[in-house]
């Protein structure tokens, strides 16, 4: 298995990547400019550089994770074409870092046409897309159901993918507490919507999970990451999804509260223990 966590990029890139080394973690997912805004960033390429040297050496994966207010379905164009500018951004950071791309979730519309929503994603996707030539891809991230109707499902991610121009570069992250919240997954082992994530061709885009615990029970719609092994989801089914033989070598990151050391060391040591690694 490949675990990690989301860290901290304070002291620059090479540094969130020593953070990881220093966990004994495999994989680490970080913000690539200021998480609160859209504003393009003027980022350090030598560090960039480092980053991704240090990673390929002691064979550590990353990603990115697009800020908060990036919303590819939203009803004003105007946010719509910033969005667009900013992941252009991020994906250049991504790329300069060695990641294996940006997550960016499927999206929020509030309008009154539903399939606008949909549109929408797809059109800034392939907007992007269309503008981008390197390795690092969009990963589109499943949502719970919490603030909007849209991707949640297996069906809703495939679509997407397939409408867009230049699917190739569009991927997928999966996060454990979004299915769980959605109601997509209740929790078990051998549940059914892997196989369809299979079926759909989801699973074999998919380049990392967010392994997240879930405060609330499965379906209740509401996104709040529990300790892993102290939320509703449970250790089998959490077990059976680390230990699943198409799963081997995914890249699996915790987004949860850290533990009491104020590391994320507990819960990694959790997590290889379900996974069934000593």
């Amino acid at each position: 298995m490949r675990l990690g966590c989301h860290v901290s990029t304070r002291g620059g890139y090479a540094e969130s990547a020593r953070r990881t080394a220093a966990l004994g973690a495999q994989a680490f997912q970080y913000f690539p400019k200021n998480p609160r805004s859209l504003a393009l960033k003027s980022f350090d390429a030598a560090d960039a550089r480092r980053c991704a040297d240090f990673c390929r050496e002691r064979g550590i994966v990353s990603i990115a994770h697009a800020p908060y207010p990036t919303n590819i379905a939203a009803e004003d164009a105007e946010h719509r074409a910033k969005t667009a500018l900013s992941l252009l951004n991020d994906l250049e950071i991504a790329e300069s870092c060695g990641s294996l791309g940006v997550v960016v979730h499927f999206g929020v519309y509030k309008g009154p046409d539903p399939l606008e929503g949909y549109r929408n994603a797809v059109t800034t996707l392939s907007a992007v897309a269309g503008r981008w030539n390197g390795r690092a891809k969009l990963l589109v991230e499943n949502q719970s159901g919490e603030h909007t109707f849209m991707g949640a499902t297996m069906e809703e991610l495939a679509q997407i993918r397939s409408l867009c121009a230049q699917p190739e570069k569009i991927g997928f992250c999966l996060d454990t507490c979004h299915l769980f919240a959605s109601g997509v997954w209740e929790g078990s082992a051998g549940a059914a919507w892997l196989d369809k994530a299979a079926e759909l061709g989801v699973l074999p885009n998919t380049a990392a999970f967010h392994l997240n615990d879930s405060v609330h029970k499965s379906g209740s719609k509401k996104d709040r990451h529990a300790v892993l092994g102290q939320g509703f989801i449970g250790e089998e089914g959490l077990s059976w999804l680390l230990g699943h033989p198409h799963l081997r070598g995914m890249p699996f990151v915790l987004e949860t509260p850290a533990g009491p050391d104020g590391t994320h060391r507990g819960q990694l040591e959790l997590a290889r223990r379900l996974g069934g690694e000593a």
